[in-house]
């Protein structure tokens, strides 16, 4: 088998995962090649064990935040496999291991996790990839997954690889050439990278939901709107549908929103403004440190670098 780590997990996988770290060590996920067409749909719990329908010809059977069983026609690409396994099928195994699996993406700045919240097609990766060509890593894409049982809670780093549109990974500088496409014959573009990605968990430190508009604006939320928020955005929920699962979300989606800064981030669709957003972002970052600073002296830490304890 081939030995991979993403999400601070060793993965033993029958496939070449080139998106991944190699490594070594025991193996925490198992991801196998297996006939699943004689397995009942009726043995899915919508929690411990999820039987998905075929999709882009794939089928896959997650179980126990510990193993994940794919088949797929003969005629399937491997790229369009791996897309699947490392998204979807990861959000799920990532929920089952315990974690707080949003739909975002997430850089770090001084240290801390900033995480852009939102829909597909809201402009995550976007933001994510024109804050590392600022110099700010990227730690996920896509997929955030959160441990909430910590004294702050941490976000989980990926693998070096960011989806764009075409547009925007010609307007951020990349050669369209080079880049090649998550699934066949769909647009979305991966692009690799060697530099500007962070391997270490880190605090989250702030979370922006966003939002399309016709100006563009940050605005602070309450910490109930935000709960709701970040329900909406939890990965897989139409999946997870054991009632233990449910309630697990809901309590750490109430500790996420009581212990970090939410706020909507309102952007006008305009791709000449990408730089300006990440300055917005800067400055309502500079802005947060100064109230923290004033009022929770000893909660600098999470915002102007790592404690000790991390």
């Amino acid at each position: 088998m081939y030995i991979y780590t993403a999400y601070n997990l060793c993965i033993y996988s029958e496939i070449e995962l080139p998106e991944l770290f190699s490594a070594q060590g025991n193996p925490q996920v198992i991801v196998r090649r297996g006939r699943l067409d004689n397995i009942h749909p009726e043995t899915t719990d919508g929690g411990n064990i999820i039987l998905s329908p075929i999709s882009f010809g794939v089928r896959f059977l997650i179980q126990n935040g510990c193993e994940i069983t794919f088949d797929a026609d003969s005629i399937v690409d491997e790229s369009t496999i791996r897309a699947l396994l490392l998204g979807f099928a990861m959000s799920l195994l990532l929920r089952q291991r315990g974690l707080l699996v949003l739909h975002g993406s997430s850089v770090v700045i001084n240290n801390g996790v900033v995480g852009f919240i939102g829909g597909s097609g809201w402009g995550k990766s976007t933001l994510a990839e024109t804050f590392r060509t600022q110099g700010y890593p990227i730690l996920t894409d896509d997929v955030m997954p959160i441990q909430t049982n910590t004294e702050y809670p941490l976000v989980m780093p990926s693998f070096p690889q960011i989806k764009l549109w075409p547009e925007t990974a010609a307007v951020l500088g990349h050669d369209l050439e080079k880049l090649t496409q998550v699934i066949p014959n769909l647009p979305k573009l991966a692009h690799r990278f060697t530099d500007g990605f962070s391997q270490e968990s880190l605090p989250l430190k702030k979370i922006y939901i966003l939002a399309k508009g016709s100006n563009h604006e940050i605005i602070p939320l309450s910490p109930q709107i935000a709960v709701l928020e970040l329900i909406r955005h939890t990965r897989s929920t139409e999946w997870m549908t054991n009632i233990e699962f449910k309630k697990s979300n809901l309590q750490q989606c109430a500790s996420l929103a009581k212990n970090v800064s939410i706020s909507r981030f309102t952007r006008k669709p305009a791709l000449a403004d990408l730089i300006q957003l990440v300055q917005l972002v800067q400055a309502d970052l500079s802005n947060s440190i100064v109230k923290v600073s004033q009022n929770q002296p000893h909660l600098n830490t999470i915002f102007c670098g790592r404690s000790h304890k991390f």
